[in-house]
């Protein structure tokens, strides 16, 4: 039976005092003697949305990674966007992106570790790109690191559980609307017994093991070595946090256990990149940071569907200043009608902007019945590839851009804006990454918000868009 929704002040009150030694000093001297560059996969652009001063790569030919390999850091993205793939399109490419990592590792003899980055909410192509990895990199790996806690989306694993935060309120993952998503559902919120359930048996929940809160909080980076020291043959590994204190403890055990001569892959949220990479916290992005034109009007296009984007535009909508551009999702599956909607769509952001307005772009909220998760995904490409034609057909240059969700705000980067490699400058809002497109893009130096489907309460979206306006 799986768990119920529990008071997040009731449950943090039941565990052990956090680690008291900060271990930020500990980590980076790891890092810097391991030389170890941590490579992260991320299945759609949001996986950047912790951390700041970091390049994402959209191509990864040996060339390219060779490059980065040499740059200064010890960090970066390579952008896949394979959550929006099917899963043997998925496998595939991240078989490819290893091989070219492994070729472009020999050339610069600088070692590397992978993190396979999905989704904070359990969606994504799991144990497939994980499996893919393992075997395109030759094997030899102890086992696979699953840390979903995501701080800045209210995502916490205690006691095996994985939890998403509602207000004060922590439910079980499983009886999310996440869990119930076309593609990549699921029933169970146990981790254990969720590798179990994607793995299709292949993996049992007893033979999962587990770094639980009182080995981090009581045992600390040494309690951490030694349960790593028992993950072997391809094991499965499970990390409980509830905050960046215990990632600290674990990155730091698990720099001691590679230091040692233990291999893993990770499969990992967003906050442990942070961690792992050494890279400090900083605040969110100030409006001289942000350094936008002093012209009016900006885009926002939305193309996620989950329910809480829904509520977040709706809040949008009701801004002075915003005109909004429905977009009829059934014409743009729809090859005859497609071109003429992108058309109107298109004409109308223009007149908009040109009126010094913001222009909210957003798919109909209605819901397509379109057959089983393959389906679902084949719809959503076309989908999104309507709106990357939109922004192609697109004359004016909006003072900045907010892309909503995931694959949206992927498709539109490297679809219609021609993006290779961009700097993420910070965070607009938690979780909430920023980038500033580069001078091979077809808007250069355009502030480019990525903002996650799934993350913020109701009035994020209209924060963000307000805080670019200045206010």
């Amino acid at each position: 039976m799986d768990p119920q929704p529990v008071s997040k002040r009731e449950l943090f009150s039941r565990l052990p005092p956090p680690w008291p030694e900060d271990l930020f000093l500990s980590i980076l001297r790891r890092i810097r003697e391991g030389r170890r560059k941590v490579i992260v996969l991320d299945d759609d652009p949001t996986g950047c949305q912790t951390v700041h001063d970091v390049a994402v790569l959209t191509e990864w030919s040996p060339e390219a990674l060779r490059e980065e390999l040499e740059r200064l850091g010890d960090v970066f993205f390579i952008l896949t966007n394979s959550r929006s793939l099917p899963e043997a399109e998925a496998v595939e490419l991240n078989r490819t992106i290893a091989r070219n990592l492994a070729e472009a590792s020999r050339r610069t003899e600088r070692p590397f570790v992978v993190v396979s980055r999905s989704d904070s909410t359990l969606r994504g192509h799991f144990p497939a790109e994980p499996d893919a990895l393992f075997e395109a990199l030759g094997g030899g790996f102890d086992g696979f690191l699953l840390v979903p806690f995501f701080l800045e989306g209210g995502r916490y694993t205690a006691n095996d559980i994985h939890y998403v935060a509602e207000g004060d309120r922590l439910i079980p993952a499983g009886l999310t609307e996440f869990a119930r998503d076309s593609a990549f559902g699921y029933m169970r919120s146990n981790l254990r017994e969720w590798v179990e359930e994607k793995t299709g048996g292949r993996i049992r929940a007893g033979e999962v093991s587990s770094i639980s809160l009182d080995d981090i909080r009581r045992g600390g980076p040494a309690r951490v070595v030694e349960l790593l020291g028992r993950v072997e043959a391809g094991g499965v590994c499970i990390v409980n946090a509830v905050e960046y204190r215990d990632l600290e403890v674990f990155v730091l055990g698990v720099l001691e256990a590679e230091s040692a001569g233990k291999r893993f892959l990770y499969r990992t949220a967003a906050s442990l990149v942070r961690v792992r990479g050494g890279i400090g916290e900083r605040g969110l992005l100030s409006g001289e940071e942000l350094d936008l034109p002093a012209e009016p009007g900006g885009l926002v296009v939305v193309g996620s569907h989950v329910p809480r984007t829904t509520r977040q535009l709706k809040r949008l909508c009701d801004l002075s200043g915003v005109r909004t551009i429905e977009v009829d999702v059934e014409a743009l599956i729809d090859e005859s009608r497609a071109a003429r909607e992108t058309d109107r769509a298109a004409k109308e952001a223009d007149r908009t902007l040109a009126r010094g307005e913001e222009a909210v772009v957003y798919t109909a909220r209605k819901v397509l019945a379109v057959g089983d998760g393959t389906e679902s995904l084949m719809a959503g490409k076309l989908i999104s590839r309507g709106l990357v034609e939109i922004v192609k057909k697109l004359e004016r240059r909006p003072r900045f851009f907010v892309a909503k969700g995931g694959i949206t705000s992927s498709d539109i980067a490297t679809g219609a804006l021609g993006v290779k490699r961009v700097r993420v400058l910070g965070q607009i809002l938690p979780g909430v990454p920023v980038w500033r497109l580069g001078r091979e893009s077809r808007r250069p130096g355009l502030l480019y918000v990525v903002f996650p489907g799934n993350v913020g309460d109701d009035d994020a979206l209209l924060d963000a868009v307000s805080r670019l306006r200045g206010r």
